[in-house]
């Protein structure tokens, strides 16, 4: 499913170069759940920013699904995104004024649904998340857990190859952090690849697979035994 191979990024800051990532090597199968771990300055989130077509590596290869994601204009990178990528983010990014179902149909209205189609698939999935009682509120009407449930279903109504997890449990208690991850296991158990960046123990314990970045290499990547959210 995605295939990074010797991937090296550097930023310009002033005179010098800052070298973030180091030769990043790594295959996600289809179907795993894996955590990206790293304190500040490791690189996850450029590997993240490069996974999911918001930057681009200096050098090395990235496949998705089989293809070389490589020299695309913004245009081209927003319809690859649309159609691999589904992302859930730690400050939710919900519309304030739009409430539960309009934000998880927006993608829909990109992809050209017609209103009524994308508000039936919208419920579908406001359904999968156990929301379906709270469509007409607006986020300011919901709990931290409830708006990163809406966050995670409008991260899937198009059906992505991959979910794109950035700290998605950094805004919520630890009672609130289980319940997500016990969905972001469900979703998973149905067959969705999902990657999630952490820097929380616990939480990348809960997936199937850690890889440990520290300095723009990876030290660790090991399969481990996944403690259940309960």
């Amino acid at each position: 499913m995605i295939k990074i191979t010797d991937l090296h990024k550097s930023y310009k800051i002033g005179k010098n170069s800052l070298h973030v990532l180091k030769g990043i090597n790594f295959n996600v199968e289809e179907g795993e759940l894996v955590a990206i771990m790293g304190s500040s300055g490791s690189g996850k989130s450029t590997l993240l920013n490069i996974i999911g077509m918001l930057d681009t590596a200096d050098s090395g290869t990235y496949n998705l699904d089989g293809l070389e994601i490589k020299n695309m204009n913004e245009t081209k990178a927003a319809q690859y995104r649309n159609r691999f990528l589904g992302f859930i983010f730690q400050s939710f990014n919900l519309i304030n004024y739009k409430n539960a179902l309009e934000n998880i149909a927006l993608p829909l209205f990109y992809k050209g649904i017609n209103r009524t189609e994308r508000q039936k698939i919208a419920m579908k999935y406001l359904s999968k998340v156990g929301l379906a009682k709270w469509e007409k509120h607006l986020p300011s009407e919901l709990s931290g857990g409830q708006k990163q449930r809406v966050a995670i279903a409008r991260a899937m109504v198009t059906q992505p190859k991959v979910l794109l997890a950035d700290e998605l449990t950094g805004a919520l208690d630890s009672t609130t952090s289980i319940e997500v991850m016990s969905l972001i296991q469900e979703i998973n158990n149905n067959g969705k690849t999902i990657l999630v960046v952490t820097h929380e123990e616990d939480i990348a314990m809960m997936c199937k697979r850690i890889i440990r970045l520290k300095d723009g290499v990876i030290l660790e990547d090991k399969k481990v035994k996944q403690i259940i959210a309960k």
